[in-house]
């Protein structure tokens, strides 16, 4: 396993449960220093926390809801000031807000969707891509979905829609820095058994999901922590940026 991480500060957004704790862990085995952002989960984070110790990391807790700018410019100081440097920054927190049909879209409702995932995305860029600059290096990897492929489930559009804006971005934010030895790149995953799932989708639903998958299963959490390691690793990843790497189990096939 690669080992140009070790003691890389690696921050993740919303880290308290699914996609995000599960990267966490991962870079705690390869003694990452991480800071573990949460919003309303302290107890997940906390136990989370105590998961990445366990394995021999130093770690950091974060809080706040980052769909309030001031917030976002306070987590990103608060990571920057508990290890000194950030040289991975995972933009992982986001959500769907709720299943809603056109007729019943309101400028709250789509204002929530755009500042879950899209407003804080670009905030959290424009906070630590100067950090990573005066560094002459950092990775950011953000995390868009399936849903930004095939125009996401029913009463997801507007969800698949931000995702989409964060696939385009990850390639033009790409070209913006990589002068300065910084790579960005996105990871989306298809149907992936998180607390997602748990809150927007029945089981029927997920029935449905599972239909479409050649691998015939709900992928987990921790198939998607190697995704976020190869990228977050110059030596495994080095020429690659400007990428959204699939993990779906064959659902979609770009």
């Amino acid at each position: 396993m690669t080992s140009d991480l070790k003691g890389k500060a690696v921050i993740i957004t919303g880290a308290s449960t699914g996609i995000g704790a599960a990267a966490a862990r991962a870079f705690a085995r390869l003694g990452s220093r991480v800071v573990i952002h949460y919003n309303a989960s302290r107890d997940k984070a906390e136990a989370v926390a105590s998961d990445c110790k366990a394995l021999g990391a130093q770690t950091a807790l974060v809080a706040g809801d980052v769909t309030q700018g001031a917030n976002v410019k306070r987590i990103a100081a608060d990571a920057l000031a508990a290890f000194g440097r950030i040289d991975v920054l995972i933009n992982n927190a986001g959500g769907l807000v709720g299943r809603t049909r056109i007729e019943d879209y309101t400028y709250e409702f789509l204002a929530k969707v755009v500042a879950l995932n899209i407003t804080h995305v670009a905030l959290f860029m424009c906070e630590v891509i100067p950090v990573m600059r005066r560094q002459k290096s950092g990775n950011v990897i953000n995390v868009s979905s399936i849903a930004a492929r095939h125009g996401g489930g029913g009463g997801a559009v507007v969800y698949a829609g931000a995702k989409g804006f964060i696939s385009t971005a990850t390639r033009g934010w790409a070209k913006e820095v990589v002068g300065d030895g910084i790579r960005v790149n996105a990871v989306s995953p298809g149907v992936i058994a998180t607390p997602f799932h748990e809150r927007y989708s029945t089981a029927e639903q997920l029935k449905a999901m599972q239909a479409t998958i050649p691998m015939n299963r709900v992928g987990t959490a921790d198939e998607c922590a190697g995704t976020f390691v190869y990228l977050a690793s110059d030596e495994m990843s080095g020429y690659v940026t400007g990428q959204v790497i699939e993990v779906n189990g064959g659902q979609y096939m770009p």
